[in-house]
């Protein structure tokens, strides 16, 4: 078998993907170029310093990286195709580039924005959303709920024509750079599921507080805070959809957030098991290349057969989101799935790595500490497998 390199991301086996068009190869070309240009040279430094510059997303916003399916009158790619995210992440995903929060901007919150928004919410932040003068967040975790997302207590109260905010909410991904944050607030307390709404928190609103960005065990160039609100104003003409509807609009949107990480997963998976077949060929143990021994042979083929069975279905699944297809069940099986799959394989190549793989200068190393987080986060693959369960149990 040989492998295939097609940039930073890689078809190790001779299975062809079918899902992906010229436009979707010269896409990819775009963004491997962006990042070997742009982000490479300066990620160890934004590591160091807890988050990206804010320049990258300027500059993300001009190469026309933010925002592809929004509308072109707004500044957007006005490309209604997730293919084209997914493009955009597998290629961040399998040069490293974990600081870039860009994913949760394009896959989490552009779907409320581009469902949800009046005209004129649409007016006044898509253009900037676009540009990367508007960096998004999306406030759903509490200190106190994880992924209960019914258990939440952040609330506001109307007053007039504003909603008075009042809360907190933790591991935030672009919490301290972010512009806008969806919050997620407790509106009615007696109305169950009924009684959440989506609220949009703009800089500078008074109340509106950073806390302490987080100090993570991997993912050190993205910037991860806490969030507060005491007694926040917000606009009536800032609620996003209807109130009252926040928990369904969540339901509607977590699918494809699950789609993005199942896929970030694979690519994550695939780019480390290039790393390790390049680094085994190369590193020679008892007068030959660690790649000429049987296991090693024998743990390279169980992995790459692995990534190629995960990736398999994963692209069924984007296929279908495309299709508008998607079910939520099949999107919790790539999540979960995927996410492991990351987990195994990336650790099983740092075995192969030796004592070299632990060290952080080597790339599986970052590899292994930015991907442990995989499994938690957008619903942990407990909360996967109980969502897979009820459909089949009722």
């Amino acid at each position: 078998m040989t492998g295939a390199v097609t940039g930073q991301y890689v078809t190790l086996a001779a299975m062809q993907r079918d899902l992906f068009d010229a436009e979707h190869d010269a896409f990819r070309d775009l963004v491997r170029t962006f990042l070997e240009k742009e982000v490479l040279p300066h990620h160890a430094e934004w590591e160091k310093q807890g988050q990206v510059d804010r320049e990258i997303w300027l500059a993300a916003g001009r190469t026309g990286l933010l925002g592809t399916d929004v509308p072109e009158e707004y500044g957007g790619g006005g490309t209604p195709d997730f293919r084209y995210n997914a493009v955009a992440l597998e290629e961040i995903t399998a040069a490293g580039a974990s600081g870039l929060g860009f994913p949760l901007h394009n896959d989490v919150v552009a779907p409320y924005l581009l469902r949800l928004c009046t005209d004129e919410q649409k007016q006044r932040w898509l253009p900037r959303f676009c540009s990367g003068e508007m960096i998004t967040a999306i406030g759903m975790t509490e200190p106190g709920t994880g992924s209960d997302l019914q258990g939440i207590a952040t609330h506001a109260t109307r007053d007039g024509d504003d909603w008075v905010l009042n809360g907190a909410k933790t591991f935030i991904t672009n919490g301290i750079l972010s512009d806008l944050v969806i919050v997620v607030a407790k509106t009615d307390p007696d109305a169950g599921s009924r009684g959440f709404s989506l609220l949009c928190v703009e800089r500078g609103m008074p109340g509106f507080e950073r806390g302490r960005r987080l100090e993570k065990v991997g993912m050190k160039a993205q910037d991860t805070a806490e969030l507060s609100f005491t007694d926040v104003r917000v606009p009536a003409a800032n609620v996003l959809g209807e109130v009252g509807e926040g928990f369904i609009y969540l339901m509607q949107n977590l699918a494809q957030e699950r789609l993005s990480i199942a896929l970030g997963a694979t690519a994550g998976a695939a780019a480390a098991l290039r790393m390790t077949l390049d680094y085994t060929k190369e590193r020679k143990a008892f007068g030959r290349p660690v790649a000429a021994f049987q296991n090693t042979r024998f743990e390279l083929a169980e992995m790459d057969t692995e990534v190629d069975v995960t990736r398999a279905y994963v692209d069924r699944c984007l296929a279908a989101h495309v299709a508008g297809e998607l079910s939520v069940a099949d999107a919790a099986k790539a999540k979960w799935w995927a996410t492991d799959v990351q987990k195994r394989v990336v650790d099983r190549c740092v075995q192969l790595h030796g004592g070299y793989g632990y060290m952080l200068e080597y790339p599986i190393a970052r590899a292994f500490v930015d991907s442990r987080v995989q499994s938690i986060y957008g619903g942990t693959n407990e909360i996967m497998k109980e969502i897979i369960g009820r459909t089949l149990t009722g």
